[in-house]
């Protein structure tokens, strides 16, 4: 340890292992001061269920925003692997149960899918057609997240201006419902608009709107995969390329205080040993800004309020399905419940009047069938599975009175719903603990608080932003300054942060290296 260093970061996660690993390629003394006892934040990997060796990502679950050019740049050791399916959508209509099957790439399967469940072609192709827009929006836009901001205007004159008007300018709502005729295909598509985000798909501040573009531009494709090792293999690569070019990582350190000037700045933090500071030149905040906020003393600063409910299982094996579908494919993309437009709608109102929703959408990701490797050989074997839920439209708020209680009935409704379209019960599929409890963890937005520091439990530390300047005089920024120019944000409380994608600490340390 150093009295000085040239930048400090406050907080071990992706992304201020990003900007350390770029600031000491550089030549510049990084320190990164982090309050767990490891780095990686809430992109780990971890053994959730006692006496079992299956490494769950426990909070973040899959990577799409993360650019190929930071994993070059830093050399990373990491292998995202492309789910066999895209999504698979349960539906019980007219008496049958069936399934929207959408294939990656798409093809014969998914036309057919889409012309059993809705009668014609015209949803489908109302599909590609709006999703071939989307890829040229992402196509432009992606590119754009690390350089320095570009005004709206500037990419509005590269893609469709009306497709711009469409996803920019006007509500979510307004587009899925005039391109799209069925309940189930507008919801498969709205989706994206509400995951960590509570919005009505009509609401006029357009945070809908912000949440499906973030899903929908990673790469220029969209695609979301699945690391291989777990979320926590991203983090570890990370750590170790910081660590490579000369950073210096402390744990168990939580930081008290952050005081900057403009010229130099400070961090307090207590440790094993007690208290500690270092001066800097810079200081990078990787916490959310409420938390910044307190570290330096500021009051009246509004916590953000987190909106999901996250549940981890280890199943037996693959329940089987009342549509009759392979649920090694059903399983393999992304699996919706319940995310019918109308059911969307339904449970952002209940959460918005202060119920839990009856009937919750949520969404499945099972990453065994695409990375066997987080599981043990012996567990492999014998057909287990991880499954990892994503609830909608849970809002802290319903769980600030008794959040145990408010947890165990949101995960009863949430698995009922998943049970609700399977042919045997969920609890047969379930595996048991060494202790003989079933294997089945789940986190409110208190407990993700608590867990991982994110205020409220949002897991974007606070609303998305467009990822370009709102403000003309943003235009050529990097979308991390603060009211200190030596005090940036380098987390996903950046302009262009929020999922596991390194933006926040490429552009912060570009921030600093450009200028």
């Amino acid at each position: 340890m150093k009295d000085f260093y040239d930048v400090v970061i406050v907080g071990g996660g992706h992304n201020g292992l990003v900007a350390a690993a770029y600031l000491a390629q550089s030549g510049l003394s990084t320190l990164i001061v982090e309050q767990q006892s490891h780095t990686g934040g809430a992109a780990v990997s971890e053994r959730v269920f006692p006496g079992v060796d299956a490494r769950l990502s426990r909070y973040s679950y899959l990577v799409s925003l993360l650019p190929d050019k930071i994993a070059a740049d830093l050399g990373l050791n990491l292998e995202l692997r492309s789910r066999a399916v895209a999504s698979y959508t349960p539906v019980r209509r007219s008496g049958r149960d069936v399934g929207l099957m959408v294939e990656r790439p798409e093809g014969a399967v998914t036309r057919d899918s889409f012309r059993a469940l809705t009668g014609s072609d015209a949803e489908y192709e109302a599909w590609t057609d709006f999703y071939g827009a989307v890829g040229s929006l992402a196509e432009a836009v992606a590119p754009t997240l690390l350089e320095p901001l570009q005004t709206a205007a500037d990419l509005r004159s590269r893609v469709d201006g009306a497709l711009w008007d469409e996803l920019i300018e006007r509500p979510l709502g307004e587009t899925i419902e005039r391109r799209f005729a069925d309940d189930t295909v507008r919801g498969v598509v709205a989706t994206d608009g509400v995951i960590g985000t509570f919005a009505g798909l009509h609401d006029e501040s357009l945070i809908q709107n912000r949440c499906f573009l973030y899903h929908l531009i990673g790469n220029g494709t969209g695609e979301w995969r699945v690391p291989v090792g777990g979320m926590g293999a991203v983090t570890d690569a990370l750590a170790a390329a910081a660590r490579r070019a000369g950073a210096a990582l402390v744990t168990n350190a939580a930081v008290t205080a952050v005081e900057a000037d403009g010229t130099r700045g400070s961090v307090t933090w207590l440790g094993g040993d007690g208290e500690r500071s270092v001066d800097c030149s810079w200081v990078l905040s990787n916490v959310a800004p409420s938390t910044l906020a307190a570290l330096r003393g500021q009051t009246g600063v509004a916590k953000p309020e987190g909106s999901q409910l996250k549940i981890n299982l280890l199943l037996r094996h693959l329940p089987a399905l009342k549509s009759g579908d392979d649920p090694a494919r059903a399983f393999a993309g992304t699996f919706h419940i319940d995310e019918d437009y109308s059911q969307l709608e339904t449970a952002y109102r209940s959460a918005a009047g202060g119920e839990l929703p009856a009937v919750p959408p949520s969404e499945v990701y099972c990453h065994s069938l695409t990375d066997p490797s987080i599981l043990s050989p012996e567990l492999i074997a014998s057909g287990h599975h991880t499954l990892t839920v994503f609830g909608v439209h849970f809002p802290a708020r319903l769980f600030a009175s008794d959040n145990d209680s408010a947890r165990a009935l949101a995960t009863r409704r949430v698995l009922a719903g998943l049970e609700s379209y399977l042919s045997e019960p969920l609890e047969d599929c379930i595996a048991r603990d060494a202790d003989g409890n079933l294997c089945i963890e789940a986190k409110t937005p208190y407990d993700i608080e608590e867990s991982v520091g994110m205020p409220g439990g949002h897991i974007f530390h606070g609303d998305l932003q467009w990822p370009w300047a709102t403000d003309p005089a943003d235009a050529g920024r990097w979308g991390t300054e603060t009211d200190v120019a030596n005090l940036l944000i380098c987390g996903s409380g950046a302009r262009r942060g929020g999922a596991v994608s390194g933006l926040g600490g490429h552009n912060a340390a570009m921030t600093i290296l450009t200028r």
